[in-house]
């Protein structure tokens, strides 16, 4: 299991109150070591992210393409 540590993150995606996130940190593992990494995930209405162990449902490339630009316009992707 992993703890993840967000750096940084954008989002552009509102469906129902959920939003899609595109977010850069460091993945902590049990046995205390770490390593960079890039994700997807949702928040809910309330703001509470929804781990899938691993897999974020991404409704379409433009919403992929929109947040690597959003990303890249901030200078962390």
């Amino acid at each position: 299991m992993a703890k993840f540590i967000i750096e940084n993150e954008v989002t552009n995606h509102l469906e129902d109150g959920w939003k899609l996130y595109f977010q850069y940190g460091t993945y902590v593992y049990d046995k205390n070591n770490s390593e960079q990494g890039f994700r997807f995930i949702w928040r809910d209405p309330e703001g509470k992210l929804q781990p899938a162990r691993g897999q974020a449902r991404i409704p379409s490339k433009k919403d992929i393409f929109e947040l690597l630009a959003l990303a890249s316009k901030e200078k962390w992707f």
